[in-house]
């Protein structure tokens, strides 16, 4: 069963059981109805606690079910919180844990409140594109008064249950329970007590019936408009949230909930919500490996190793300590050491002056690490992450000496952007312990890890790092080996694009706004730019050598040449002003762009906005159905996940390859043919992937 009925005296007590998060699915609906008919029907029965098992009150919806018939068969949730309002005996919510959407509106329908510290409470639908659905934009504001209910509407984070507790005037919470272990107890007496109060045949409180007005109504809710418009532009449901919660101010409640539910469903079919809410499972689901069983046996990781101290060691380093794992650190050189360390100090110190870190917290995290200059000090640790310059060669120096003094089971990983990890497995003795895992820079913020799985790497190795990864907060996305892995690999295929637009008419500057005006965090100059455009040199340099064949544009490398490698020295396709960001237009950059078409006898175009995203936009989409088909991602949704949190793609487009579905996989391959028919472009390249040519041909998506 989803939902337990147990009568305790004249208590009927309805708990919710549907692991996790007791996701209010059709069963568990039904069994909440049930559980209520039966309690009727019991003369013996005063009163209904309705509460939650483990480790949640309810966490709302079921995901499983969404866009299933069942999401909306009755009884709905809707019809289940009027069946719960109309329970002739009184009814009282014992929440603990969370309490979030469907499960903080189910509450909201029960005649009486208690909670249990420390419940996370919150409304969190707007992060799926969507506003509450079952009458929390009409009842939350009732209970917590019209602004306090509105910012957690609007914002969808969760808020302590003691701090709701404490607002002026709320009616949330009849009671706060002492502790989460007497919960229990205290809800049994409270309905007791009411059972008690009401035994007179007074009519239960229901919060429909509580006034909601706000004193200055129409500049609030305007005041309200201007902020959420300049936080969300490219997402309605925000907005949507102040229109729904202004109704429940001037409408009668059948009336607001009716124009909340229209608005629900409206959400619903917008591209936005769609992207939100694949997003959701996608992200979730990139953590399942179809061959790792959940159950397979994980390896211990208590003591982690760092080899290098540069902006990407001190990063990973810094991950680990943030999640109160020691970490010891090694360099060749005490002044690496020291100069690496500093830096950590410098970002930690950055996050104690804005208070975002306390000051006694950045002192335990600093003592959990320690540095040494010799490799067999590292012979403790249970996992060796290593962070060195990204040549085979100094690679293969250090996998030797790891496999020389790490312990037997301890896991060997690359942090790797490119290189073979099937090669730099074999440089060892013990290939199955060795695995990638790519940060992504700067390593303590972004949230993207790639979990390079090569041939050998054991199966309790994946578990373990895919776990680890969760506890250092990570999103981990599991690849297999090629050059580039996923995120790498396709965005060769993008940076290749944008060199052909600058052959063929435009600016560095008018690409990269045009495909931050469809929503990337920054164009590809711009990024060249951040990451430093020697990079990107030296791997052409390689391509050059092992792909002849593969065309690119030759500005580029005239960029390096003229030494403009971007931010890190001040001047790349852009010029930077110490301290900023800002990337100011170079006239030399521009007239190299010039003199280099003449030298090549092309005559520059003019451009479209429309057909420079779709060139960058589509070069992803090509490569990554490559990817899919060699089996190098276990699915189209973890290179969106990829996509989303490690290179800037629009949230609200919801990845490469949901925006494909959305455009449509036959529109994207007409476009295709039309770019390979330009002669300054790659037209080998244009040719759809076999997978998305026969998707495209079938009426299918990704």
């Amino acid at each position: 069963m989803t939902a337990e009925y147990q009568v305790h005296g004249d208590v009927a007590v309805i708990t919710l059981n549907n692991p996790p998060v007791n996701g209010l699915g059709l069963s568990t609906r039904q069994a909440i109805v049930d559980g209520l008919e039966k309690a009727e029907n019991d003369p013996a029965v005063k009163a209904v606690v309705l509460t939650g098992a483990g480790k949640a009150f309810s966490g709302g919806a079921d995901i499983r079910e969404f866009g299933t018939p069942k999401a909306i068969q009755e009884p709905n949730l809707l019809s289940v919180i009027t069946r719960v309002e109309n329970t002739t005996k009184p009814v009282v919510a014992a929440v603990h844990s969370v309490a979030m959407g469907g499960g903080l509106e189910l509450a909201l329908g029960a005649h009486y409140r208690i909670a249990a510290p420390g419940t996370n409470v919150a409304l969190p639908e707007v992060k799926l594109g969507l506003i509450p659905g079952a009458g929390g934009t009409q009842r939350l504001p009732r209970v917590l008064g019209v602004e306090a209910a509105l910012n957690m509407i609007v914002s969808g984070e969760p808020v302590k249950s003691e701090m709701l507790a404490q607002l002026p005037g709320q009616k949330l919470f009849d009671k706060l329970a002492a502790s989460a272990e007497t919960l229990a107890e205290e809800a049994l007496a409270f309905a007791r007590d009411m059972a008690a109060k009401h035994a007179d045949g007074s009519a239960f409180p229901l919060v429909r019936n509580l006034p909601c007005k706000h004193k200055d109504g129409d500049a609030y809710f305007q005041f309200a408009r201007n902020m959420v418009k300049g936080m969300s532009k490219n997402f309605p449901a925000p907005a949507k949230c102040v229109d729904a919660v202004e109704a429940a101010t001037k409408k009668k409640f059948a009336e607001g909930m009716a124009f909340e539910r229209e608005i629900f469903i409206n959400l619903m079919w917008t591209a936005e919500c769609r992207a939100l809410r694949h997003l959701f499972t996608a992200e979730r689901a990139a953590s399942k490996i179809p061959d790792v069983p959940e159950d397979t046996p994980q390896r211990k990781i208590e003591k982690v190793a760092v080899i290098g101290a540069g902006t990407m060691g001190g990063g990973i380093a810094m991950n680990f300590l943030n999640a109160g794992i020691p970490v010891i650190m090694l360099e060749m050189k005490q002044e690496a050491l020291d100069r690496g360390t500093g830096v950590m100090r410098k970002n930690y110190e950055a996050q104690v002056k804005k208070g975002k870190l306390k000051q006694d917290k950045y002192e335990q995290r600093m003592a959990l690490l320690s540095t040494t200059l010799s490799y067999d000090d590292l012979k403790d640790a249970d996992l060796v992450i290593e962070a060195v310059f990204e040549e085979l060669g100094v690679k293969e120096a250090v996998f030797k000496e790891l496999d020389r003094v790490m312990k037997p089971g301890a896991i060997l990983a690359s942090n790797t952007s490119t290189l073979d990890v099937n090669k730099i497995a074999h440089f060892t003795k013990r290939p199955q312990d060795v695995v990638g895992l790519h940060f992504f820079s700067p390593a303590n913020v972004m949230k993207l890890l790639e979990v390079v799985r090569g041939d050998a790497t054991a199966k309790d190795v994946m578990a373990t790092v895919m776990t680890v990864a969760k506890k250092i907060k990570k999103v981990a996305v599991v690849s297999g080996v090629c050059d580039g892995f996923i995120g790498n690999r396709m965005i060769e295929q993008y940076g290749r694009q944008g060199g052909f637009l600058l052959d063929e008419g435009c600016t560095p500057a008018q690409v990269d706004k045009a495909i931050e005006k469809f929503g990337f965090a920054m164009g590809p100059f711009r990024m060249g730019d951040l990451a430093g455009n020697d990079i990107g040199w030296a791997i052409r340099k390689r391509r050059y050598q092992e792909k002849p064949d593969m065309k690119y544009s030759k500005t580029a490398d005239l960029l390096c040449e003229l030494g403009r490698f971007g931010q890190k020295v001040g001047k790349g396709w852009y010029d930077y002003v110490p301290g900023k960001r800002d990337a100011i237009p170079n006239a030399e950059v521009e007239q190299m762009i010039v003199e280099h078409r003449k030298a090549q006898g092309i005559t520059p175009r003019k451009i479209s906005d429309e057909e420079i995203v779709q060139r960058l936009v589509f070069s992803l989409v090509n490569e990554a159905a490559h990817i899919l088909e060699e089996g190098i991602a276990n699915k189209a949704s973890d290179i969106d996940v990829v996509y989303i949190f490690g290179y800037g793609f629009p949230v609200h487009r919801g990845g490469p390859l949901n925006y494909a579905n959305e455009v449509g996989l036959f529109n994207v391959v007409q476009a295709m043919k039309r770019f390979a028919k330009n002669p300054l472009d790659d037209a080998k390249f244009w040719e759809p992937a076999p997978l998305l040519a026969r998707l495209a041909a079938e009426g299918k998506t990704f």
